[in-house]
């Protein structure tokens, strides 16, 4: 029988345990200090951080700026601070969201371009540039897990998930940053193919009609032509006319959301296979072949080429995508 000494020493062993401060367990929110990358630098230390603090609400990211526990090589910052390579950044200890197991799969698309700060691919039709609304992953989600090791890929513009063609994407902040310059200042030229139903007249024509985005009640984003919309213009140019229907260069001067797609619909002429602002009925009648023309099973939208200064040297860079396959065969049938 144990004697009363070594039962006491017990029980005060089991009291320490019970009372003993709780150590901090690896999951809990630690002092980050983050070294600012070439790649990084140039952009605003609230953006930094909210691409940083994955999960966190926006409005505690600016609560901890406000409160100076952000520090940039030691010192206290604003929200309005621009970062600098070599930068040292002291995020304070905020809980993030759980890291969520990479659900992207890998998967490279076809290169038309690439060097150390551009990445040009050849998108095609039925492939979202980017994840949400439904979708769970789209180009962007793709590429970056099939090029881990890459420090920054980022869009440069966009396509809808129905447009096949050139895409651009950037490997470099800095050349993010000048390709939109580039594109609010006209410089850069983007052109598509597209087939519309009906008889078209001109060699060229200009559409100018306002533009203005709205949302359906299901949710859908939209666009229409409304007088007080954003300033709009395409230039289309006659390629190539097939009986009821028209193969045309689409020009764009301004770069709205669906602006070749509702220009056309607004002037009397639809996208074949738009199943926004197509023809519906046109659209099921292509989906099957016929006697006098093969099936369309998507919509007949192509960025085709583009030009721009490159970034980093200076030079004009053109860059082609051929039509898809499907599109060349279902030409070939209206021949």
């Amino acid at each position: 029988m144990k004697d009363l000494a070594t039962i006491n020493r017990g029980a005060h062993q089991i009291q320490m345990e019970k009372t003993s401060p709780q150590q901090p367990s690896a999951s809990q929110p630690k002092v980050q200090m983050l070294t600012i990358s070439e790649e990084e630098a140039g952009q605003r230390i609230d953006n930094f951080l909210l691409r940083i603090c994955k999960g966190v609400p926006k409005s505690h990211v600016y609560r901890v700026l406000r409160s100076g526990e952000v520090r940039v090589n030691k010192g206290r910052i604003d929200q309005l601070y621009r970062l600098v390579e070599g930068d040292v950044v002291r995020i304070p200890p905020i809980r993030m969201a759980e890291p969520t197991e990479q659900t992207a799969p890998k998967h490279e698309f076809p290169i038309l371009f690439e060097d150390n700060h551009l990445l040009i691919i050849n998108k095609p039709a039925g492939v979202a540039v980017h994840g949400g609304s439904g979708i769970s992953y789209g180009v962007i989600e793709q590429l970056r897990a099939s090029r881990p090791d890459a420090k920054f890929l980022e869009l440069v513009h966009r396509l809808d998930r129905e447009t096949s063609g050139i895409l651009l994407l950037a490997k470099k902040r800095s050349a993010l940053t000048n390709l939109h310059e580039q594109m609010r200042d006209g410089v850069t030229d983007k052109r598509y193919l597209t087939l519309v139903h009906g008889d078209w007249k001109n060699a060229r024509q200009h559409v100018k009609l306002a533009l203005h985005k709205y949302t359906t009640a299901e949710g859908e984003r939209r666009v229409r032509v409304q007088a007080d919309g954003m300033a709009s213009h395409t230039v289309f140019t006659l390629q190539k006319k097939y009986h009821d229907f028209a193969l045309l260069e689409a020009e764009l001067k301004t770069g709205r959301t669906h602006q070749i797609r509702v220009h056309l619909s607004a002037s009397g002429f639809a996208i074949a296979g738009d199943d926004k602002y197509g023809d519906f009925s046109l659209n099921r009648a292509l989906l099957k072949a016929t006697e006098d023309r093969g099936a369309l099973k998507r919509m007949f939208l192509h960025a085709h080429q583009i030009s721009f200064v490159h970034p980093e040297t200076g030079k004009t860079v053109t860059v082609n995508a051929a039509l898809p396959k499907e599109c060349e065969d279902f030409l070939k049938s209206l021949a």
